[in-house]
């Protein structure tokens, strides 16, 4: 990308994307703020609650806690198929194993009848990363190991090396094993030696067996090409770091939990209201699709940031959170059935200009719901768009994104519902992002319900 062309990628001034707002109108034909703020009544809150719950017991964890277990070799099992008969697999993830650490540390601290059992998921888990995801040599979280307990050649990615950071910092929370959280301590400050760039700050995405960044000839699992950063890596820091300034209020962790809002708040996002999914190493765009799943999960991670931070009201974060779930329900949204959208080719301007991928994704729909109710929350009494969107997606969730036959939810789904997945748990597919949005949601209506 040239220097002119960054350039416009950094001020597009804000009248542009009014006038662009203009032009191609807000999702569902409705001017903003038309829809009139008619409130839930506490009884649907309730229902809905109850729902989700249910959702997130039967169809969430008990599909994975405790049978995905692996009594022999530690941690979890990653491969299951359509009916959760489990599949022949050689490697064992950092981030699989770290999201299931995260999410049974979540579920002990809502399901106390069950926290026995789901505390020894969350310390089977945090004991798998200490024990063979840790480079005990060098330092870090490998991306990939063996059966054998081998590490998998590669450098090590710091999108994985966050989430080994997230789910100590939960675990912890649940657990208050002191081992668990010097690991998190210690992954954080490794992270922080190797991978912080004080040039431009942020993250770099890749650190290699010297301990030094580096540029492997392919792009990373997440799509960084060399000398990159990426949206996806930089928002999963965050949300990382987040969590550990939650249980470890150290000053440098505040101070990078500041910084990477501020970078994804500056120079991820962009107007009218969606994000840059790849960077050079000082921040200049680099052209891609938007991704709407992330678009909605990023403005509920700066929120959750800001509260952390003691800013919740900062009308900047806000601002930027609800123009990305605008945007993505005015050029991802499926009106007539509900679900989000995947992806769709975007232009300079932010306008979305064809060729949108309509599949549906599982976790873009947990995201999805979870982002809508955060808005309901902050901004009902001004419009009931946000509810009605949020109802939509979840009777989506429900009657389409569900298998109704083996349990647990779809991976993907075409825009009429129909199942394209062909596996229910792979290294990618697991149980934290709807498992989070099930247990945010629910959690999230009852307070509703109770004002």
């Amino acid at each position: 990308m040239n220097d002119s062309t960054s350039a416009r990628w950094n001020v597009l001034p804000l009248w542009v994307a009014a006038c662009i707002s203009m032009v191609v109108g807000p999702w569902d034909g409705d001017a903003e703020g038309s829809a009139l703020p008619v409130s839930p009544t506490k009884g649907e809150y309730v229902r809905i609650a109850d729902e989700v719950e249910a959702n997130l017991r039967n169809q969430i964890l008990d599909k994975f806690f405790p049978t995905a277990a692996d009594e022999k070799g530690g941690g979890f099992f990653e491969n299951y198929g359509l009916d959760w008969t489990r599949q022949p697999g050689d490697t064992k993830s950092i981030v699989y194993q770290s999201r299931l650490t995260w999410t049974s540390a979540q579920a002990a601290q809502r399901f106390p009848a069950k926290a026995e059992m789901y505390l020894a998921m969350t310390r089977r888990g945090a004991a798998f990363l200490a024990e063979k995801m840790w480079d005990k040599e060098g330092g870090g979280f490998f991306w990939t190991i063996r059966r054998d307990g081998q590490p998998v050649d590669g450098p090590k990615q710091m999108y994985g090396h966050a989430f080994g950071i997230y789910a100590l910092a939960a675990s912890y929370r649940a657990t208050k094993d002191t081992a668990t959280l010097d690991l998190a301590k210690k992954a954080f400050l490794w992270m922080e030696t190797h991978a912080h760039d004080s040039n431009y700050l942020g993250y770099f995405e890749n650190i290699g067996p010297d301990g030094k960044p580096a540029n492997p000839a392919r792009a990373n699992a997440v799509g960084a090409g060399a000398g990159q950063k990426s949206m996806n890596t930089s928002i999963h820091i965050l949300e990382a770091l987040t969590g550990l300034y939650q249980v470890w209020p150290d000053p440098l962790v505040k101070q990078r939990v500041q910084e990477m809002l501020e970078i994804c708040r500056t120079r991820i996002y962009s107007e009218p209201g969606y994000l840059i999914q790849f960077l050079s190493a000082d921040w200049q765009r680099a052209a891609g699709p938007d991704s709407f799943g992330h678009d909605v999960e990023t403005g509920f991670l700066m929120v959750e940031a800001a509260e952390a931070l003691g800013q919740g009201d900062d009308p900047r974060n806000w601002t930027t959170a609800r123009r990305l779930i605008d945007h993505a329900l005015q050029y991802g949204w499926d009106n007539d059935r509900g679900g989000l959208y995947d992806s769709g080719i975007i232009n300079l301007e932010g306008v979305v200009t064809g060729e949108v991928e309509t599949k549906k994704v599982w976790w873009v729909q947990a995201e999805h719901l979870n982002a809508l109710l955060l808005l309901h929350e902050r901004f009902g009494k001004e419009t009931s768009r946000y509810w009605d969107a949020f109802v939509k997606e979840w009777e989506w969730i429900r009657k389409s994104q569900v298998d109704p036959v083996h349990g647990g939810w779809w991976a993907t789904v075409r825009a009429d519902g129909t199942p394209i997945s062909r596996v229910k748990a792979d290294m990618w597919t697991e149980c934290y992002h709807q498992g989070r949005a099930m247990l945010v949601v629910s959690e999230r209506l009852r307070r509703l319900a109770a004002r």
